[in-house]
């Protein structure tokens, strides 16, 4: 299988993607000579990162019949010093509310999307160091 992208130039900096169909825009920070009207590139991986894990969490936890809450997904990266400036080290922080005894099965879920489903995660391993953090609420 293969995927196709094409960003298209809009002004300055500022790009847009057609992804399935919506709409994508992508700028850069005033201090890199952009308007900062949309998310970074770089920071749409770590979005794309926290979307990739998010959906095997909640579809996992789902077979399982496990109920929780407030699920919310951080990644908290350090970029490199040096140009090209990348992701060196990210932290996937897991916030969910859940009951105590099913935590274990919550454990479970991060480790089978971290090391089985999710690709993106995947792709993050062979740049940078990753690791995962549950915080029960």
């Amino acid at each position: 299988m293969n995927h196709f992208m094409n960003a298209k130039h809009k002004e300055n900096m500022q790009f847009s993607a057609l992804i399935d169909g919506h709409d994508l825009n992508m700028d850069t920070s005033t201090a890199d000579g952009g308007n900062n009207s949309a998310a970074s590139p770089k920071k749409l991986m770590l979005a794309a990162l926290t979307g990739c894990t998010g959906v095997d969490i909640v579809s996992i936890l789902n077979k399982m019949k496990v109920p929780f809450s407030d699920l919310s997904i951080e990644a908290d990266a350090e970029l490199t010093g040096e140009y090209t400036k990348v992701y060196s080290k990210v932290t996937v922080i897991y916030n969910i509310k859940i009951s105590p005894e099913n935590r274990p099965k919550m454990q479970k879920a991060v480790n089978l999307s971290a090391e089985k489903y999710c690709g993106v995660m995947d792709m993050f391993r062979s740049f940078a160091q990753i690791k995962t953090v549950i915080n029960y609420r």
